[in-house]
């Protein structure tokens, strides 16, 4: 449960703020969300499977990006 006291004399609109901060925070539109409606066992499961490749696809994506540190070669000693 999310608690915010408004101080003495703090505006209604940075009170409000701190509370959806909060409320973000700790997850509660997103489980609010996720509960709205029933999903059935192979729907939650198919879902399940979209979001890992999307995860994946995501991680492949910055992997991709990301500069890779190479040796420098020294040419063999003659």
């Amino acid at each position: 449960m999310v608690i915010v006291t408004v101080r003495e004399n703090e505006p209604f609109e940075k009170a409000l703020r701190r509370f959806r901060r909060k409320v973000e925070r700790e997850g509660i539109r997103k489980d609010i969300k996720k509960n709205s409606f029933y999903l059935k066992p192979g729907e939650k499961r198919r879902l399940k499977q979209r979001l890992a490749e999307k995860r994946r696809r995501k991680a492949a994506r910055r992997a991709s990006r990301k500069p890779m540190m190479v040796k420098p070669t020294t040419p063999p000693p003659v």
